[in-house]
C-alpha cells in the first residue's frame, strides 16, 4: 500500500505519493540492514585488528615483519579454500542458521588469539579464522541479492559494506585505547585484551542472528501478499537476462575470470589499508598507540561518505563501470603517494585518505557486477568463487609488503608495485560491456 509524503515548496503544501516499491524498499532496509551492518562491522574489525595488535604483539613475541605479513595474509588462504563450500552449505541449510554458526565460530577463533605465543599458533588461528569467516561476506551478498532488485542494489550494498570503514573509525580509536590503557591489567598485555573485548561480542551476535534473521521474504509476516508479489516479479525480470545457469558455465565464461582479476585489484588495496595503515602512520614518526588509532580512523571516515555518495550516484545514473573504475584509480594514486611521502605525516595522511576512499568505495561497487551474469541458482556458488579466488590478493599484499619491508627497510617499492596492479584492475573494468552490467 502506498503512503503519502508532505512537501513544502514556497509556502505551498503539496502531497506527493510514495510508490509501493519505494515503501517496500524502505521497510526492507530498516528490517534487515541494521543487524547485518553490525555483524559485518565486527567481522571486519576481527579481521583487521591484527594490524593494531602488531604494534605490541610483534615486539612481545619477537615476530618479524615477514612472520606478521604471512600470518595476516594466511586468513585469506583459508578464505579462498572454504568460500565456495560454505556458500553451498548456506543454500542447503538456510542463511539464518549457517550465518549464526559462522559468527559463533569466528568469535571463538578471534578471542583465542589472546593465547598466541608462537608463529605456528599465530598461523593456525589466522587460518581457522579465515575458515569461519569464508562464507559470511559472500553469503550476505547472496542474501541481499535475493531481497533487493538490481536498480536499488548499489546503495544497499554500500550501506551494508559501510561497516568496512566504520570498523576502522570505531576500531582504530578503541583498539588504540585498549592497547595503551589495558596494558598489564590482570597480568594481560594490551593486545590480548583487544582480542578478548573485540572477539567475544561476536558470539552473542551469532545467537541474535539465529533468533532474528529471516531466511527469505516468503516466510516473513511483516510483508503483505502484494509486497511479496512485487519481489517475485523483480526476481523473474532479472532472471531472464542472466547468462550463467550452471557451474560449468561459470568456469567457461571469460567475464567471470575478468571479475576475479578486478576483485583481486580491490583486495590488494584492502589488504594494504587494513593491515599496514597503522604501521605506515607509526613509521612517519607517530609514537603513541592511541594517537595512531585516532589517525587511522580519519581515512575510514572519508571512506564512509564516499561509499554512500558513489552508491547513490550509481543507482541514480544506472551506471556501474565508471563508478568502479574511478575508485580503483583513486586507490592506486593514494597508495603510490603514501609510498613516495612515507615520512611526511601530512602528505601521508592525505594519501591514505584518498586510498581509503577509493578502495572502500570500490568494494560495494564491484559486487554489482557478478549478479548481472549469474542466475539465481548459481548466485551463491558464483559469488563465493569470485570472492574466494580474488581474496588470494589479500594474502599476497600484506605478505609482500612485510617481506619487502624486511628486505629493503622500506615499504615504498612494494606500494608502487601493488598500486600499479590496482590501476590495471581499474582499467580492466572498462572491458566489461556496459549494457550487461548497467541496470535497466
Amino acid at each position: 500500500m502506498s503512503k503519502n509524503a508532505l512537501d513544502l515548496d514556497s509556502g505551498t503544501l503539496s502531497i506527493t505519493a510514495v510508490s509501493p516499491e519505494e515503501n517496500l524498499h524502505r521497510r526492507l532496509i530498516w528490517r534487515l540492514l541494521p543487524l547485518l551492518l553490525v555483524c559485518y562491522l565486527f567481522a571486519h574489525l576481527d579481521r583487521i585488528n591484527i594490524g593494531f595488535a602488531k604494534l605490541q604483539m610483534s615486539t612481545d613475541l619477537g615476530f618479524s615483519n615477514t612472520v606478521y605479513g604471512f600470518g595476516a595474509g594466511l586468513f585469506f588462504v583459508s578464505y579462498m579454500l572454504f568460500g565456495v563450500p560454505s556458500n553451498i552449505v548456506l543454500d542447503r541449510v538456510g542463511p539464518r542458521r549457517w550465518i549464526a554458526f559462522l559468527m559463533v565460530s569466528w568469535g571463538l577463533m578471534s578471542t583465542a588469539m589472546l593465547l598466541v605465543q608462537t608463529p605456528f599458533q599465530f598461523y593456525a588461528l589466522r587460518f581457522l579464522l579465515g575458515v569461519a569467516e569464508a562464507g559470511f561476506f559472500p553469503g550476505i551478498l547472496v542474501y541481499l541479492n535475493r531481497w533487493f532488485p538490481a536498480d536499488r542494489r548499489a546503495q544497499v550494498t554500500a550501506m551494508f559494506a559501510i561497516a568496512v570503514p566504520m570498523a576502522g573509525i570505531i576500531g582504530g580509536p578503541v583498539s588504540g585505547w585498549i592497547l595503551e590503557n589495558m596494558l598489564h591489567v590482570a597480568d594481560m598485555r594490551g593486545w590480548q585484551w583487544m582480542f578478548l573485548l573485540e572477539g567475544a561480542p561476536v558470539i552473542v551476535l551469532g545467537l541474535v542472528v539465529l533468533r532474528c534473521l529471516p531466511d527469505n521474504f516468503e516466510r516473513v509476516n511483516w510483508l503483505t501478499d502484494a509486497e511479496k508479489n512485487l519481489m517475485r516479479q523483480a526476481v523473474e525480470r532479472e532472471e531472464k537476462s542472466k547468462q550463467i545457469t550452471s557451474f560449468t558455465a561459470i568456469l567457461r565464461n571469460g567475464y567471470v575470470w575478468m571479475l576475479v582479476a578486478i576483485y583481486s585489484a580491490v583486495m590488494l588495496g584492502m589488504g594494504i589499508i587494513a593491515f599496514w595503515m597503522p604501521t605506515l602512520i607509526a613509521t612517519s614518526g607517530i609514537q603513541h598507540d592511541s594517537t595512531i588509532g585516532l589517525l587511522s580512523a580519519i581515512p575510514y571516515l572519508f571512506g564512509c561518505a564516499s561509499m554512500i555518495v558513489v552508491g547513490r550516484s550509481s543507482d541514480k545514473r544506472k551506471e556501474r563501470r565508471w563508478h568502479l573504475c574511478g575508485p580503483l584509480l583513486m586507490a592506486a594514486g593514494g597508495i603510490s603517494m603514501a609510498g613516495l611521502f612515507s615520512h611526511d605525516i601530512y602528505i601521508l595522511m592525505s594519501s591514505l585518505i584518498v586510498a581509503c576512499m577509493g578502495v572502500t568505495t570500490a568494494l560495494p561497487m564491484f559486487w554489482q557486477l557478478p549478479p548481472a551474469f549469474l542466475s539465481d541458482r548459481m548466485l551463491a556458488t558464483g559469488i563465493a568463487l569470485v570472492s574466494s579466488l580474488g581474496s588470494v590478493a589479500s594474502f599476497l599484499s600484506p605478505y609482500f609488503v612485510g617481506w619487502m619491508r624486511d628486505a629493503t627497510q622500506s615499504t615504498s617499492l612494494a606500494l608502487y608495485l601493488l598500486a600499479s596492479l590496482i590501476a590495471l584492475g581499474g582499467l580492466l573494468v572498462l572491458r566489461i560491456p556496459a549494457a550487461t552490467v548497467n541496470p535497466e
